[in-house]
């Protein structure tokens, strides 16, 4: 028993010598620790505030700032390990940091695949929060840009999520990002017409209709078609997608109505479809066949 008692005692002094050599080193890595982890801090509410001013996604901003200040804690703590002396354990820790990022890789391939092009999104920013896009043939306006997917919201009210690596992948049409967005509508005259009085009329109605955009973005009408019973005309103009107080579709009937009416009050004639109807007598049979051509 008093062997066993010697023993201890020895063990503990050695410890006690292996820590009084170890003090100073000790007092180095906490002193480093302490100063890495307040970098880490300041990073993080530095990259908030930079990227936040960069993404429409504030939640994303604010991730990516928290990953970036968990992975200064972790090359603090090698640094600390390096400095005690602990090599071979840093040299470990990464080795299994390393084995345990490839498995997780592999496991969740499509999670990180779409995480990643959300990053890509979010920097690249080829649509913002609010803007009108078409994804995946998909049209709506854009909600929000999540970790995995991207929400947009339809015109009739449909939520749809897109995973972020399928818009990395196919084209995006982005309706709005300038902030104009051209609108148009089809009308048809009678075959003998003065087109070009029509055609005045139409310019004179837009020019005329309070948020329609002027000058550079001017309304335009042009022959669109010659149809069987008509000669059809359409109509160009411009809306400021940034006005949150103009109403597309607002403004889209008040043109209609005004240059239908115009055209009426002209004295022009808007004729409908109209059906060619043929009577045949069909001898072999003793019946009679109608055929109707548009």
């Amino acid at each position: 028993m008093e062997q066993f008692w010697k023993d201890l005692w020895q063990q503990i002094q050695s410890y006690y010598n292996d820590l009084i050599v170890l003090a100073p080193k000790l007092i180095l890595a906490i002193l480093v620790f302490t100063f890495l982890v307040f970098i880490a801090n300041r990073s993080r509410s530095y990259f908030t505030k930079r990227l936040s001013e960069r993404m429409d996604d504030r939640l994303l901003a604010r991730f990516i700032a928290r990953l970036i200040r968990t992975l200064l804690i972790l090359l603090a703590l090698l640094i600390v390990l390096k400095i005690i002396g602990l090599t071979d354990i840093a040299a470990g820790l990464i080795t299994g940091a390393s084995v345990s990022a490839i498995v997780v890789g592999f496991a969740f391939k499509d999670i990180g695949e779409n995480f990643l092009a959300g990053i890509i999104l979010a920097f690249n920013r080829p649509f913002r929060i609010g803007d009108v896009v078409e994804l995946e043939k998909y049209q709506g306006k854009v909600v929000a840009l999540n970790f995995r997917n991207t929400q947009i919201k339809t015109f009739d009210g449909k939520d749809i999520y897109i995973p972020n690596a399928n818009i990395i992948k196919t084209p995006v049409l982005n309706y709005t990002i300038d902030g104009y967005q051209r609108y148009d509508f089809t009308y048809g005259l009678d075959y003998g017409s003065d087109v070009d009085q029509a055609i005045q009329i139409t310019m004179d109605v837009l020019t005329s209709i309070p948020g329609i955009l002027q000058e550079d973005k001017k309304p335009s009408v042009a022959i669109s078609e010659l149809g069987t019973s008509a000669v059809n005309l359409k109509a160009y103009y411009w809306l400021d997608t940034f006005d949150k107080s103009i109403s597309a579709l607002q403004i889209q009937t008040k043109a209609m109505d005004r240059v239908v009416d115009a055209l009426d009050k002209a004295g022009f004639y808007l004729p409908g479809d109209v059906l060619e109807l043929k009577y045949y007598k069909n001898k072999e049979s003793g019946g009679k066949v109608i055929a109707l051509d548009e």
